[in-house]
């Protein structure tokens, strides 16, 4: 039977990175909400451009079509629109095929709160005041960050890519870093602490869910060989030896493993990146994503931890 929504994965998805919103968002900047509401009903069937997310969202609907039997995914619409104003995005999502079907319309106001009704692990937005407030609050988000919209429909396979500090784990050991930028006692500090793992960041709880995907699909593939697996996850941190071993500990605690890992020791993660070509790469430090290939790999931003709260104070 299907699972329970307790059970799915579950991610929220914000109408701004689903769909490319950018036109409809000038006329509400320039004519206000009253014409702003007029717009979209005038355009009602004018179907929306594909947003930084799209791909990796369409994708990750794939899941359940491999397992309806489980249906272990879902994606929720999270909108700042009216219902009467979100009937564009839902027509959209109907002509694109995509299986979203429950949604949180709140004509205006931030949607946030209203993860944890929804159990989920992730909230995806492309606005930046949504996702601090939810990191705030301590739930899962990443801001989209502006890229080419690159969807091959004969690519079925969903590559996702995390950074580990900050985003699959706490900020303990970058706090070390940041305390005096001493690499020598960040690596003394996880050699002494390498068999006590990290305490979980942001997007731990979605890496766990996504590692539940790949276990269906083991099983899948013993019960036939000529299954193709479609879920490829990548962790991409810039630690390297010694401080790769409590990355290790830290998911062997979890009972989960990425399917390629890349120490890559400060080299630049672009170099990985254009490989790996994941349809979604999480990083909590916005000098990494700049330093990214922007081009059409979609980088989102974890505003979490340390890095964070002194670029929040630098900017103040």
């Amino acid at each position: 039977m299907p699972f329970q929504i307790e059970q799915k994965l579950v991610i929220g998805v914000a109408s701004s990175a689903l769909f490319d919103l950018s036109e409809s968002h000038q006329v509400y900047l320039d004519k206000g909400a009253d014409e702003y509401r007029l717009y979209q009903e005038q355009h009602l069937d004018a179907i929306l451009g594909k947003g930084v997310a799209f791909p990796f969202i369409r994708r990750f609907l794939n899941i359940n079509k491999c397992f309806p039997r489980q249906s272990p995914v879902e994606v929720v619409l999270f909108s700042r629109n009216s219902p009467e104003t979100g009937l564009r995005v839902m027509r959209s999502i109907a002509h694109y095929g995509l299986d979203i079907s429950r949604a949180a319309f709140m004509a205006g106001k931030s949607p946030y709160s209203y993860l944890p009704a929804f159990n989920a692990s992730l909230f995806l937005s492309a606005h930046e005041a949504d996702v601090k407030s939810a990191i705030d609050a301590n739930y899962p988000a990443g801001l989209v960050l502006p890229s080419q919209i690159a969807d091959e429909d004969d690519d079925l396979e969903l590559r996702v890519a995390f950074d580990f500090d900050g985003v699959l784990a706490d900020d303990e050991s970058e706090s070390v870093f940041k305390r005096n930028n001493d690499l020598d006692e960040f690596h003394a500090h996880e050699t002494l602490h390498m068999t006590r793992p990290h305490g979980p960041g942001p997007l731990a709880n979605m890496f766990q869910k996504l590692s539940m995907m790949q276990r269906l699909e083991e099983r899948a593939q013993r019960r036939d060989a000529d299954y193709r697996r479609i879920v490829r996850i990548a962790i991409i941190t810039a630690r390297n030896a010694p401080s790769h071993e409590r990355v290790v500990t830290t998911l062997k605690s979890w009972g989960v493993s990425a399917d390629e890992t890349f120490f890559l020791g400060g080299m630049d993660k672009s170099r990985v990146l254009s490989v790996f070509k994941p349809h979604i790469f999480f990083d909590d430090q916005m000098t990494h994503l700049r330093a990214s290939p922007g081009g059409t790999i979609p980088m989102v931003h974890v505003p979490f931890g340390v890095a964070n709260r002194a670029a929040a104070v630098a900017n103040a």
